[in-house]
């Protein structure tokens, strides 16, 4: 577990080649889970956390569900897991430099500020290295009675307003017992070597 600075700072700032892991940065308010998230994939048992002062990073590998459905594929993952309170929001364009996929998290039981993490989220979309790069989007505590659902979720936080370049997909979830997971980081996966195809079609044209 990392909290911090630590020797692999360096890494946010070069872009990771093809054969290592995927560099996936994990973002969202303050209390929206996103620590909780890391820790389920990495130890597939529920952390206590406390709110994170700078960031969690973790290199996990996972067995995911082949594009076929037929077989399983193994995919490494870099995450980097950035605390959310509005202070550190400004550093989070320094993690998603290069970033292979986003994932955002966003309580779904509170509704009051929902706007402010749409709003989190189209800035950060719209930056202009980001342009293009997936984001899964993890409804988050959709396990508690009063949370918002799915299609409330898409349509405040305007999901469909991303722009085309922006692959998404909304995911419910549990961080806690880790339900939803693994089915939204197959869908990242998904999208993220879709983008890799058209990236290389596009070089072999130029």
């Amino acid at each position: 577990m990392g909290n911090g600075l630590s020797d692999h700072q360096h890494a946010l700032f070069s872009c990771l080649p093809s054969f290592q892991a995927l560099h996936i940065v994990i973002l969202g308010l303050d209390c929206a889970g996103k620590t909780t998230v890391l820790y389920r994939l990495r130890f597939n048992e529920f952390v206590n956390t406390v709110p994170t002062k700078g960031f969690n990073t973790e290199k996990i590998k996972m067995s995911l569900q082949g594009p076929s459905r037929r077989r399983r594929t193994t995919a490494s993952f870099h995450f980097w897991d950035v605390g959310g309170q509005e202070k550190l929001r400004p550093l989070w364009r320094s993690y998603t430099r290069c970033a292979d996929g986003i994932v955002f998290v966003v309580d779904s039981v509170d509704a009051e500020r929902v706007e402010e993490a749409k709003t989190e989220l189209h800035k950060i979309t719209r930056l202009a290295e980001n342009q293009g790069v997936p984001v899964l989007v993890v409804a988050n505590k959709q396990d508690l009675r009063n949370s918002l659902s799915l299609a409330e979720m898409e349509h405040m936080l305007a999901l469909n307003e991303l722009g085309a370049s922006t692959p998404w997909h909304l995911q419910p979830a549990c961080a806690i017992i880790g339900e939803g997971l693994p089915e939204g980081l197959e869908k990242l996966h998904a999208m993220i070597v879709k983008r890799r195809k058209v990236l290389r079609q596009q070089k072999k044209k130029r």
